[in-house]
């Protein structure tokens, strides 16, 4: 057997490629959308994708899973389970619970685990010619190292009401045929640390049956569904804005694209006519670089493992947008756009500094000058950070407006008072700061050290 975990840093997404190196034939589960990773793998390995799956409808990416077939020819096999609202709407194979997939001498049978979505379905593999016993089992969005999948999502991202007390309680279900499960097997889950598809997800990339049964929460509620109901359901993040678009795109038949986009460098003429038009500009520059210097109106997310997220959260799927980068990353952020749909990049700058553009610097201030504006009343504190933070610890007087709402609760931040913005370490007040200035607040000035700097410092938090 082949087997390669292909991870994606920017969105915590696991997919995988698995061949039956014998016959030449390899499966991928849950693939991201630019998918010449997995056909340059298939290749070094001497194997042929003949068979593509998922585990259910994705909403934290936009899945390869048709550009892939498209490319290769492959039979694409996906889940029927969950009732008419959960089917998707373009040709493949549909799977049922107890199916059978077989790719060479390796067999996935098919397994409902519903809970985070209702027609979720996780693949327990067995490798015949080694055992006629199963070794692994991928679990997409059902469990991951030391968590579950949050049953709210439906909810809060896509407005579907009523589903996540109904989803809670049929993962509870599922989570209690997980525990039946042989301890040996390995499971491969769909995510890592830094998802937003639960709260408390491990970084080690795999685990096993057994290992969950000692480690995870959720297994530690053999007998009261309640209770974990109630834990389940508490305290999770804040879901993306694009998810809901993800469900959608996932769900119905799209154009496909086959290929990693490469967008045209601007000259300044064509820049300062988009400029001029209103088009929207993403400065992915280091934070501190900003800082010293960014174009009146541009918002700052910076080219790291979060640049889809909040992108996610602040594009919309409908504008054009120009991209501020060094040439050399313009692959790399075009390939994190693309893995949630973000493909309309009008081209990029990698030079701030154009004619008749006066650039803006940001007002960082450090911790000390922070604390002279404490418990002032004409002095606006504000907590950029996420609910579920905020509320196991901030500091004394804050207001909390998370950064990925802020441009629909502008009215919450006064345009009188002198606004002190700060979150856990920079990034996301770097975000809000850009933010802020966009939409005309003239008065705003960033503690970039946040709460990072300020509990390493000694200072109280309340919650």
């Amino acid at each position: 057997m082949f087997f390669k975990h292909i991870y994606d840093t920017s969105l915590a997404q696991g997919s995988y490629l698995i061949g039956c190196q014998a016959k030449g034939e390899a499966i991928v589960i849950d693939a991201k959308r630019d998918v010449d990773t997995y056909l340059e793998i298939a290749k070094e390995n001497n194997l042929t994708i003949t068979h593509i799956t998922e585990t259910h409808i994705h909403a934290d990416f936009l899945s390869g899973s048709r550009e892939l077939a498209e490319i290769t020819g492959a039979q694409l096999y996906l889940s029927d389970e969950g009732g008419a609202d959960w089917q998707y709407e373009f040709l493949h194979e549909s799977l049922k619970h107890g199916d059978k997939i077989k790719v060479g001498n390796l067999t996935l049978e098919v397994i409902h685990t519903p809970g985070h979505t209702p027609e979720s379905i996780s693949f327990l593999l067995t490798d015949h010619p080694a055992s006629d016993e199963p070794v692994m089992i991928f679990t997409g969005d059902f469990v991951f190292v030391g968590d579950i999948g949050r049953p709210d999502l439906l909810e809060k991202a896509a407005g579907i009401t009523g589903t996540q007390e109904k989803g809670a309680h049929e993962m509870y279900r599922s989570v209690q045929d997980f525990s039946k499960l042989p301890p040996h097997i390995q499971v491969w889950p769909g995510h890592g640390a830094g998802s937003a598809c639960g709260k408390a997800l491990g970084s080690v990339p795999s685990s096993t049956v057994g290992y969950e049964k000692i480690r995870n929460w959720a297994c530690r509620f053999e007998s009261d569904e309640e209770g974990f109901v109630q834990y389940l359901l508490e305290g999770q993040p804040e879901p993306p804005k694009y998810f809901a678009m993800m469900k959608k795109l996932n769900k119905v038949d799209r154009p496909l694209l086959t290929e990693v986009p490469k967008h045209p460098k601007l000259s300044e003429t064509e820049f300062l006519q988009k400029y001029t038009d209103g088009i929207k500009v993403i400065d992915t520059r280091n934070k501190v670089e900003f800082a010293k210097g960014f174009i009146p109106g541009s918002i700052n997310i910076q080219n790291n493992k979060t640049l889809s997220t909040w992108s996610g959260w602040l594009l919309n799927y409908d504008e054009d947008f120009v991209i501020v980068a060094p040439e050399e990353e313009m692959d790399e952020i075009t390939r994190k756009l693309m893995r949630i749909g973000l493909d309309r990049i009008a081209g990029f700058i990698s030079d701030v500094n154009l004619p008749g553009i006066k650039l803006e610097q940001a007002d960082v201030i450090g911790i000390e000058e922070f604390k002279t504006y404490l418990g002032k009343e004409e002095i606006q504190i504000v907590d950029v950070r996420g609910k579920t933070e905020y509320e196991e610890g901030h500091v004394e007087g804050a207001e909390n407006v998370f950064v990925g709402t802020l441009p629909q609760n502008l009215d919450k931040i006064s345009r009188d008072k002198q606004v002190v913005i700060h979150c856990q370490s920079g990034d996301r007040s770097a975000i809000a700061y850009s933010l802020l200035k966009k939409n005309g607040f003239n008065h705003v000035k960033n503690y970039s050290g946040g709460m990072k700097e300020w509990r390493e410092k000694g200072n109280p938090v309340t919650s």
